[in-house]
């Protein structure tokens, strides 16, 4: 039986506030005062505003934090293209030099951000709350005990995924924050878009059997729709919920969601005090793995995201990031505002990034709470599904190219659209850049050789600043050494981490650059449900799936062989994914690996160490959720 959301939802709990929150009285940086529902933010005699939407900061404080993070960028990646450029011409040009230069250019921006993103990033956390007040100045309105006033409804979009599953983080949701004392402010709503009958059938009976076990007064706020198309994929489905939605807040999940009551009512708190925000992102983090892949790929993620997203929330301020799920979303200015333009071959794929470039079109910040703790999901369980969800990702993104024409769009939004291109044009400019060595290492002298190789040294180094940078950060503390299960064992997980995030680069660099040939022939893949659960992988169904990438890397490391092998040598840590693509993906995919890694805590996260309660009830399975 199927609960469709009645297009007036009643609220068994708390009606929804007639009266919007006012605006916070707190200070705000730089003399600025936050600006109150449908009231203008200060402004200068021209009409100019002299604050964000919100009035969380003065606009001048981020046109000069934004005007030095351009100016270190751009003072870089100059001094590494001329840098380049008397390596490759020191014997003269021709056009292989200009292509291998053209391909360094193209990965310079990616990697000389994630530089300086390290280095103001690890900045901000050794200054500590001062370092994150600067930040995001927002996030002392969450700390009180202040409650809801604003009703939320707790959304999860399905497409074809394993019910149970995903409805026990759901339920542990609501558990959770059943355990606030404030559950009554929120609602929870599954949303289908599952084609499998099966499936759906599954889904019906385990939302059905949830509400059949809950108390008779909370069943109410559990509901049920499955739609009979897929139109406009997850973003069409949470705009028809908006559409006919009573709340004032949305909390979107994906299938591997988990965030606990403590960080939810944290996000509500600081949406109450700033109305003028209008999507706040949490800081998502991988939970405890089980696959050996899944460890070390978030291992690394989590330590390079926490001072990246810190440095991107300090000098992108109001112009911030969404990712889609375990976010806060303000219901009224994303259902006017937020829809999707219509592009020629189909809706957009990758709504996010695209609904927080609206959102702040509409005169809403979004924000981004650059704080880990309460709210997690779940990484791919082996390469395979690595690489099926960096296509998925990299075909909605490309996407992008057509966006930025869209009217009205601000400067930081137009560069979020075109970065979240860049990001998937490092790997065929890298790839290309690989192919071309061993005619360049053929046709070259020894002129130029020593500064190209300290050149590439310092590229590798570029390319790991982020991670190197929370690294350190943890090693500095002696409570988040032990938090991380001591120095000894988040060395090694570091080492581990390091060798095996340049395999993956080699294997999803040359993978990534086939898919995007694959889509200029006008191909492309069906957006597939993604694989959560930790598996083994046969070697022969990894070589039917990178049997491409294994061709190249041994061509290409048989050339370089046969041209120079030092060359070959110093690009083993590119090259060497490609070529040991097919063991690589068994072995970190082999689940005793992946429990032999359970057992020495490496790669551990700390909610592994010390499980929060939310996190143990996911772990006990659907059994456990209630």
């Amino acid at each position: 039986m199927l609960h469709p959301d009645s297009p007036a939802m009643t609220m068994s709990g708390p009606r929804r506030s007639v009266a919007r929150a006012a605006g916070s009285d707190e200070a705000a940086p730089d003399g600025a005062r936050p600006a109150g529902e449908g009231e203008a933010a200060p402004a200068d005699p021209r009409g100019a505003p002299l604050t964000t939407p919100a009035g969380l900061q003065a606009r001048a404080t981020l046109r000069r934090r934004r005007a030095l993070v351009l100016g270190l960028n751009l003072a870089a990646c100059a001094g590494l293209a001329a840098a380049a450029a008397r390596a490759l011409g020191a014997d003269g040009w021709d056009g292989l030099d200009v292509a291998l230069l053209a391909c360094f250019l193209t990965t310079l921006p990616w990697t000389v951000l994630g530089f300086w993103n390290a280095v103001i990033g690890f900045r901000l956390l050794r200054a500590g709350p001062a370092g994150l007040a600067a930040a995001a100045p927002f996030a002392a309105a969450g700390d009180g005990p202040e409650a809801p006033r604003l009703t939320t409804a707790v959304v999860m979009t399905l497409r074809n995924e394993d019910p149970g599953r995903a409805l026990a983080r759901l339920a542990t949701v609501r558990e959770s924050l059943e355990r606030t004392g404030h559950g009554a402010w929120f609602s929870y709503h599954v949303l289908s878009d599952t084609d499998d009958p099966a499936i759906a059938a599954a889904e019906d009976g385990a939302v059905a059997a949830w509400r059949a076990a809950l108390p008779a007064a909370a069943r109410g706020h559990v509901t049920y729709r499955r739609r009979a198309g897929n139109d406009g994929y997850k973003a069409g489905n949470l705009q028809e919920f908006c559409a006919r939605s009573g709340h004032d807040l949305m909390l979107p999940l994906d299938a591997d969601s988990l965030v606990t009551g403590a960080c939810a009512l944290r996000l509500v708190r600081i949406m109450q005090a700033h109305p003028r925000l209008g999507i706040l992102q949490s800081l998502a983090v991988g939970a405890p793995a089980a696959s050996a892949f899944a460890r070390l790929f978030q291992f690394g993620m989590r330590h390079g995201m926490r001072p990246y997203t810190l440095a991107a929330a300090w000098w992108g301020g109001d112009c911030g990031p969404f990712w889609g799920h375990n976010a806060l979303v303000r219901i009224a200015p994303y259902a006017q505002h937020c829809r999707l333009p219509d592009l020629p071959g189909g809706p957009i794929l990758s709504h996010d990034q695209v609904e927080a470039v609206l959102m702040r079109r509409a005169g809403y910040e979004v924000r981004v709470l650059p704080v880990e703790g309460g709210s997690y999901e779940d990484n791919p369980p082996t390469l395979l599904d690595h690489l099926r969800r960096d296509l998925r990702w990299c075909r909605g993104n490309l996407q992008y190219l057509r966006l930025p024409r869209l009217p009205g769009l601000l400067p930081m939004s137009r560069f979020q659209l075109a970065w979240a291109v860049l990001m998937f044009l490092n790997a065929p400019a890298l790839t290309l850049g690989l192919a071309l060595l061993p005619l360049r290492a053929a046709t070259a002298g020894g002129e130029g050789a020593p500064g190209a190789a300290g050149l590439y040294g310092l590229w590798l180094l570029l390319s790991l600043a982020p991670k190197l940078a929370g690294y350190a950060d943890v090693l500095a503390s002696r409570a988040a050494r032990a938090a991380n299960g001591g120095a000894a064992r988040f060395l090694a997980g570091i080492a581990a981490e390091t060798a095996f995030s340049f395999l993956l680069l080699g294997v999803s660099a040359v993978r990534l650059t086939a898919f995007l040939a694959v889509l200029a022939a006008g191909r492309g893949e069906v957006w597939t449900a993604q694989g959560r659960d930790a598996r083994g992988v046969a070697a022969g169904e990894a070589w039917r799936a990178l049997r491409g990438v294994v061709l190249f890397g041994a061509l290409l490391c048989g050339a370089l062989a046969l041209a120079s092998p030092a060359l070959l040598a110093a690009t083993l840590p590119l090259t060497l994914g490609a070529l040991l693509a097919v063991p690589f993906a068994v072995l970190t995919a082999l689940p005793g690996l992946g429990r032999a890694m359970a057992r020495a805590r490496l790669c551990a996260t700390p909610e592994e160490i010390a499980p929060p309660w939310e996190i143990a009830r996911v772990a006990a399975g659907p059994a456990g959720a209630g």
